[in-house]
């Protein structure tokens, strides 16, 4: 009894500490609303310090489809059932399928959290320019370097959906990667956009910085939005290069039109009424092009005669 008195002690407080998982409708408290933003919220449950992520219809399509982060604090299993995606506590090491997610943690404070990106080579970053050798390129989405990826030891991959879900998708599973999804490039609104950068504060764990900083930014937009609207002409502005055999014109709808209009500008495409990016043939883009006074978002040219070949 002696020899097994301690043993028993022992299972008796291991069994003690173990935490019994919640159903997942225990987290419907609101963490975080947005207020700008449409894509997603932040939740939480009574007396716990885990939280859910959720992505709405995070790629273009009419198909309803929601996306589930939950990220475990304090030992907190993941809720009985739950099939999306499980964070063990905050992340410190992120890599990230999009420019927009490093701008984020950049802005957060947090840029050393990346550590693989896609496409090194036409991020302007400083912190990744100036880190290239620590930070690992993944690849893109079509194709992907998993063995470099697996070698990163990333906690967590920030990544987005075009048309439906990413390719990477099956793989990050299979590897046990987990894994979110961003829709900051949905949002009609350029702060709504702006705003998810307290998403990725809170998978970075700290939200109460990511709701400080945002705070500014919709006080500093306006200040020049209402500034630019004074102004006594409007430039007219075209956009893009061709990708590929398609040149892809963001919709009038989009947040990139609206920041163009904001500035006091306008956009030179508007005929579509529809909610997503249009391909448009060479022909058009030269008439929309001899309309305009300026020319923006012209891709990885770096000079006029890299972007006339």
């Amino acid at each position: 009894m002696r020899r097994l008195l301690p043993l028993l002690c022992g299972l008796l407080l291991a069994a003690c500490g173990q935490r019994a998982a919640r159903p997942i409708g225990d987290f419907t408290l609101p963490v975080y609303t947005p207020r700008y933003a449409s894509g997603f919220e932040i939740t939480g449950a009574a007396g716990s310090r885990s939280t859910l992520v959720t992505v709405h219809n995070p790629w273009y399509g009419d198909e309803v489809t929601d996306q589930y982060l939950f990220i475990a604090r304090d030992g907190e299993p993941a809720p009985a059932g739950f099939e999306g995606q499980v964070l063990r506590d905050e992340t410190r090491r992120v890599v990230c399928m999009s420019g927009s997610y490093i701008a984020m943690l950049d802005a957060l404070g947090e840029p050393q959290r990346v550590v693989g990106v896609s496409g090194i080579d036409y991020i302007s970053n400083p912190y990744v320019a100036s880190h290239k050798e620590q930070i690992g390129d993944v690849g893109y989405d079509g194709n992907m370097n998993y063995e470099r990826l697996l070698s990163l030891s990333p906690d967590i991959v920030l990544l987005f959906g075009v048309s439906g879900a990413s390719a990477m998708e099956p793989k990050l599973r299979e590897l046990g990667i987990p894994y979110a999804y961003m829709g900051e490039y949905l949002e009609q609104s350029p702060l709504g956009k702006a705003e998810w950068l307290v998403a990725v504060a809170e998978i970075a764990g700290m939200r109460e910085r990511g709701e400080e900083v945002f705070r500014e930014i919709p006080l500093r937009y306006d200040s020049l939005k209402t500034l630019a609207a004074k102004a006594e002409q409007k430039p007219v502005v075209m956009l893009n290069t061709p990708y590929g055999d398609s040149w892809l014109m963001a919709p009038p709808s989009s947040y990139v039109a609206r920041l163009i209009a904001d500035a006091g500008g306008q956009y030179v495409y508007t005929q579509d009424t529809g909610n997503q990016s249009r391909p448009i043939d060479t022909e058009e883009a030269y008439r929309l092009a001899e309309m305009s006074d300026c020319w923006i978002n012209v891709g990885s040219a770096a000079s006029l005669r890299e972007l006339a070949e």
